[in-house]
């Protein structure tokens, strides 16, 4: 049953490639599908590459371990925020914008709108250096996955998923990675709603209102809004990290630049916030179960210790029926399936747009969607490389990964898109401490995981305050850049070509 369904999801993904095969004839094509992507596949697009399997294996059963139902802050924070909010302030705007620009990428937008190259080059370095590896551990976390359930070596795991990778999005580019998401989403949505159904039905909970009950037997503080303990503080962070951290990520914000026009988004505004309800809540609500299957932490196999990354896969290979865990197993891998691509995609992206398009414009322009081929297979052999490897370093940089990106771009890109006086001089100040703030924080704590989430959601909001102080206080743009941007020029044309025909009817 297992090796069918696998084989069934591994065909429809190059299904979906090869299908999308002939429509990539421009590098718009290839990386945004033509900006022609309809509200179901724009949502699907985004919350499949929100929620990587990170938010079962690990998160899950850690925070729901941690701070019981509380958890369940995250799941509201993500909701509203992450998806509800994020379509509503940053979507439409994004899209007319970045149209009215030219810009493609997060590098672009901010070369564009700041008029500087030397911020289009920095923030492709970023997405470099701390993306590529963050895909490295994805390709690290599927083959673990592949080894432990059909017992494949761990090379030949590697091996398979960045083969599977590279021809389903080398082929189709973002039009094959958005239908597959469909699918890869609706895996996700049924896996969830089953784990929910044997969880909630298992003897251990007996229903909600009981595993509620037996909950606060155990502990009341696992029912409390603030956990046990009444650890806020990191709880905050955490919310403040997984929600707030999409607004600034680059292969996030993608999913705006592709959609199809304005009536899309409202429709994909809904569906991306429903699936965003059904994924978080399924996952941290069932991590607040495991108190009940649990009386310690369970020990790794590899390490001998306890550790909470074991909570939800034993707690699905018990309570589960053979078909239940299988589901399960393709919603890890759709999860993981769907964020490796889209950090692929953004990844390559950075050089062969961000980079090449800047120094060689002749060859961006001749042979783009060869280039863009030819580096995302680069990205993804080198992704192998570092997880055939698997050198310490990978897992400090995959740890402030999110926080660091998403610190770097959050406040130069919304205030480029909605306050006409942000100068170049405060969005990189910006950019620069949002860095800086990660980076080095993350190194004096020694990359403590327990201090990570509060060092990511402070470098985002510092930025958020550095940006306005600077720019009031430094030249701004020229007012026709910045008018080009807002498109000031264009309803200056509009009023004054209905007010001469006007005057002619009169």
């Amino acid at each position: 049953m297992k090796i069918l369904l696998l084989c069934l999801f591994v065909g429809v993904l190059l299904y979906s490639g090869y299908c999308s095969m002939g429509r990539n004839r421009t590098v718009g094509d290839f990386f945004l599908g033509g900006r022609n992507m309809g509200p179901w596949l724009s949502a699907f697009a985004y919350g499949t590459t929100y929620f990587s399997a990170v938010i079962f294996i690990g998160y899950a059963g850690k925070v729901g371990w941690g701070y019981g139902m509380a958890a369940l802050w995250i799941v509201v924070g993500n909701t509203l925020v992450g998806s509800l909010l994020a379509w509503l302030v940053l979507a439409r705007r994004t899209r007319l914008m970045t149209a009215r620009l030219g810009a493609m990428t997060m590098p672009e937008f901010l070369e564009a709108r700041y008029q500087s190259r030397a911020m289009k080059i920095y923030g492709a370095l970023i997405i470099f250096i701390f993306l590529v590896p963050y895909s490295a551990s994805v390709f690290m976390g599927l083959s673990y996955l592949f080894n432990q359930i059909f017992g494949l070596p761990y090379l030949y795991a590697a091996l398979l998923m960045c083969l599977l990778t590279a021809l389903y999005l080398v082929m189709g580019g973002y039009r094959a990675v958005a239908l597959t998401d469909v699918i890869q989403g609706t895996v996700m949505l049924a896996g969830v709603g089953m784990l929910l159904y044997y969880v909630l039905g298992a003897p251990q909970v007996g229903g909600i209102v009981q595993g509620l009950e037996r909950l606060a037997a155990i502990n009341p503080g696992l029912v409390s809004p603030a956990g046990p303990g009444g650890q806020w503080l990191p709880l905050a962070a955490l919310v403040v990290l997984t929600s707030l951290g999409p607004w600034g990520l680059p292969q996030m914000i993608q999913k705006f630049y592709a959609i199809r026009d304005e009536r899309a988004i409202p429709p994909a505004m809904v569906v991306s916030t429903i699936f965003a309800l059904v994924i978080t809540f399924g996952a941290y609500f069932t991590g607040s179960l495991t108190h009940l299957f649990f009386d310690k932490l369970p020990v790794d196999p590899a390490t001998g210790k306890p550790t909470p990354d074991m909570l939800m896969p034993i707690l699905i290979h018990s309570t589960l029926p053979e078909l239940g865990a299988t589901l399960i197993l393709l919603l890890v891998l759709s999860a993981s399936m769907s964020t490796l691509s889209s950090l692929v995609l953004v990844s390559s992206s950075a050089i062969s747009i961000d980079l090449v398009q800047s120094l060689k414009p002749g060859w961006a322009r001749k042979h783009g969607v060869l280039i863009m081929r030819l580096l995302c297979c680069l990205f993804i052999a080198l992704s192998l490389i570092i997880a055939l490897v698997k050198p310490a370093i990978i897992l400090s940089l995959m740890a402030i990964s999110w926080g660091t990106v998403a610190g770097a771009f959050l406040a130069p890109y919304i205030y480029g898109l909605f306050w006409r006086g942000t100068t170049p001089a405060g969005a990189w100040a910006g950019t620069i401490s949002g860095l800086g703030c990660s980076v080095i924080l993350s190194l004096y704590y020694r990359l403590d995981a327990a201090v990570i989430p509060l060092v990511g959601s402070l470098s985002m909001l510092i930025p958020l305050l550095v940006v306005p102080v600077i720019s009031l206080v430094t030249r701004p743009l020229p007012v026709e850049v910045v008018e080009r941007a807002f498109g000031r020029d264009e309803a200056v044309k509009r009023q004054t070509l209905l007010k001469c025909k006007e005057v002619e009817s009169s």
